[in-house]
């Protein structure tokens, strides 16, 4: 006996769950259950994205506040901005979540949910019940990822900030380490400095920040947080040990006890707060994969999000838990795909059209980290290309054109673009300044359309805007 009959089953409640429910349902009569065991809108939209962009941007608004004679600007208030995140993860209250899955025909099932074999879904609800429910065409698993805790010895047992704590901070810390080099340990040293914390260290195992990123973006972003005066910067470094006087769970974002020693190769380091950014794990723990034959770990899905293994084409993952491109932007984008080939296959449509095929989180996957400066960049850098057996040049420049002279009087920025020789299209770029993710979308239709640079060559950037360099680098590219 199953307690609940549904066409479509999610597990995980974030923006990919969402898009995969809404599509898989949009404009039938199918029905959709989406199960979640937090907050129903997930990571991004209470403890990643949307938190973190709130406490960047005062510090950006302030930095070109700062670059323009005439304009009075003083550092932000830190009540101010933690009020402004609050009122943008809506207090932890996940109402209006609710409320819109309802509206979109989706029933919110709030609860812990694991697959029970072919087509069905164990939910343990808050109050200990378990329900059973089973779909008719479809269970998608949307559970993400959590954050991953290094294993160094100590490190556990003093009860480190991860990004959760870091996004839902209620006090700055006042001496803070970061263990990692990532986009979140970057982003968080970059608002801590903002935000008052008078030292910020962050602890890099490898050779630069950013390895994924080009290298002259990784050098830029290392100089603007030493230009700060706050963060210092350790490449090649690890702790050797950690340990923290009277460790106690306060809770998310409230300092968890006394001070943090942290022994390095060359001394020790003492600071009031220990965070660590050193990647995620799939959260599918519990899950029930081998309920189905897969093992732990990511689900491996084809380009119709179909999990791998299973047969059937009853199974799909998108978002994080497949391991293709853990970006809140992407796993929308495979749920939208997602959603519309179960939608398909349950009307009994053909899929040979490319809306069915998810292509553009292979080479294709766009990514801004909202330092100061900001890196935006789409596709391959040029070592992947190369490596990737491209035949390859590229044209690199600051950017410097009468747009960005009137954006502020301190504007710095560097744009490289990767063009494949053979076909005369870009396989990639990357701008690093002010507010460059705004430039990037152009850079993703040029990629994603394989554009020719001579076609390029005729979209004229408007004057006088920051979008001009993109003139210089086609000029460049001609002269070269």
């Amino acid at each position: 006996m199953t307690d609940a009959d549904y066409d479509v089953i999610v597990l995980g409640g974030g923006p990919a769950g969402e898009n995969a429910a809404a599509y898989a349902v949009a404009g039938s009569d199918r029905t959709a259950a989406l199960v979640e065991h937090q907050l129903f809108g997930g990571e991004c939209s209470y403890w990643a994205c949307m938190p973190s962009k709130a406490l960047l941007r005062p510090g950006a608004v302030l930095s070109l506040g700062q670059a323009m004679p005439g304009v009075t600007a003083s550092g932000p208030q830190v009540a101010d901005v933690l009020a402004r995140r609050d009122s943008f993860v809506h207090g932890y209250d996940d109402g209006s979540q609710v409320d819109w899955a309802k509206s979109a025909g989706i029933e919110p099932v709030r609860g812990t949910g694991r697959l029970a074999g072919e087509r069905r879904v164990e939910v343990v609800t808050p109050e200990g019940e378990v329900r059973v429910l089973r779909a008719r065409h479809a269970v998608v698993l949307a559970t993400g990822t959590t954050a991953a805790i290094p294993e160094l010895a100590g490190v556990r047992e003093a009860l480190p900030w991860t990004s959760r704590d870091a996004t839902g901070m209620t006090v700055v810390p006042r001496r803070v380490a970061i263990i990692g080099g990532g986009v979140v340990a970057c982003e968080t040293a970059t608002w801590l400095a903002e935000l008052g914390a008078q030292e910020v260290t962050l602890l890099v195992r490898g050779d630069r920040l950013l390895p994924r990123a080009e290298p002259f973006a990784s050098e830029l972003i290392l100089r603007g947080l030493r230009d700060t005066g706050v963060v210092t910067v350790r490449l090649h470094t690890e702790p050797l040990l950690v340990s923290r006087r009277d460790p106690v769970d306060t809770g998310v974002g409230r300092i968890h006890g006394g001070p943090v020693t942290l022994v390095l190769g060359d001394g020790e380091l003492e600071v009031d707060e220990l965070i660590v950014a050193t990647g995620r794990a799939p959260a599918t723990d519990g899950l029930g994969l081998d309920t189905v034959g897969l093992p732990a770990g990511y689900v491996d899905v084809d380009d119709q999000l179909t999990a791998r293994g299973v047969p059937g084409d009853w199974l799909y993952a998108v978002g994080d838990v497949n391991h293709r491109a853990a970006l809140t932007h992407m796993g929308k984008y495979q749920a939208r795909v997602c959603g519309d080939v179960i939608a398909a296959r349950a009307e009994g449509k053909p899929l040979d059209s490319p809306r069915y095929v998810a292509s553009a989180d292979h080479q294709q996957v766009p990514q801004v980290v909202y330092t100061a400066p900001e890196l935006a960049s789409i596709g391959l850098t040029e070592h992947e290309a190369r490596t990737g057996g491209h035949a390859v040049d590229t044209v690199e420049l600051d950017i410097a054109v009468a747009g960005s002279a009137l954006a502020r009087d301190d504007f710095r920025g560097r744009a490289k673009l990767v063009v494949d020789t053979a076909s005369d299209r870009l396989l990639g770029a990357t701008f690093v300044g002010p507010d460059m993710g705004e430039q990037l979308h152009a850079a993703t239709i040029a990629v994603l359309g394989r554009v020719p640079l001579t076609t390029l060559w005729h979209a004229v950037p408007a004057y006088p805007t920051v979008s001009e360099f993109w003139l210089r680098l086609l000029e460049a590219w001609r002269d070269r």
